[in-house]
Parts: structure tokens; sequence; C-alpha cells
């Protein structure tokens, strides 16, 4: 019993996480030509579900511009990322924690390709989701 209950813990760990290390094939451009600047435009939108805090917005015009704190180094690290708004598979194995109450939106363009991108904490997936392009969503 002990054995299998380790065994779901551990595939469960390993199924939300990936390979997410720089250069790893799910995220870096490795060998595509990502170099070079990549174009994007985009409107960011933070908040606090359920607070009456308000929303905060910033864009992000690449190579590099906008509203968004360190712009430039935003648009470097998206340049070095395959697909940074791709959504959790539905047919990933996610551990159920619960990561805090922000949500995210994120529209526009990104190498000529609309994004419509929403963001959560709700799960350990939607977590490391988050985490990886969290450079996006300042704290202040």
């Amino acid at each position: 019993m002990r054995v299998a209950a380790f065994a779901l813990v551990a595939l469960a760990a390993t199924g939300c996480m990936g390979d997410l290390s720089p250069g790893s094939g799910s995220e870096s451009g490795s060998g595509s030509g990502l170099a070079s600047p990549t174009k994007a435009r985009l409107e960011i939108s933070v908040s606090i579900r359920g607070s009456e805090a308000p929303t905060k917005v910033w864009t992000l015009v690449c190579p590099s511009g906008g509203t968004l704190p360190h712009s430039a180094r935003a648009c470097a690290k998206l340049a070095a990322m395959r697909q940074p708004f791709a959504p959790v598979p539905k047919t990933q194995a996610c551990t159920q924690i619960y990561g805090g109450p922000q949500v995210a939106d994120v529209t526009g363009s990104f190498r000529g390709r609309p994004v419509n991108a929403h963001f959560d904490r709700g799960n350990g997936c939607e977590i490391a989701r988050w985490n990886r392009v969290k450079f996006l969503f300042p704290t202040r």
C-alpha cells in the first residue's frame, strides 16, 4: 500500500513539473532560430480573485517597450521560450495544491500569433505554469 501511494505521489509530481530547465525542449528554442528579437504586443492584467483591490494592467511591446517594468528583460525571457502561453493539457495529472487567489490574463500577439491566455494558481500544474512566466506579473 505504501509503495502504491509513493508511486502515485511521484507520478503526480513529475507530471506537473515536466522538464523546466533552461534549454529544455518544452520551453526553449534551442536550434530553432529564436535568438533574434521576438515580436510581441501584449496586454497583461493581474488581479486578486474575490478582492476589491484594483486590477493592475501593463503593456509589453517587444523587442523592448511598454509599461511593464523591466520590459527589455521580459522580452529576452519570452524570446527564449517556445510556448510561454500554452495551457496545461487537459489530461495532465496535477497536484491539488492551492497557490493563492491571484489571476492574470495575457492578450495580444506573440510571434505573429494571437494570445488569449488565462493564468491562475489553482493547482500544482497551474502554479508551475504561472511561475514560468511570473516575470510578466510584477508584484508592485
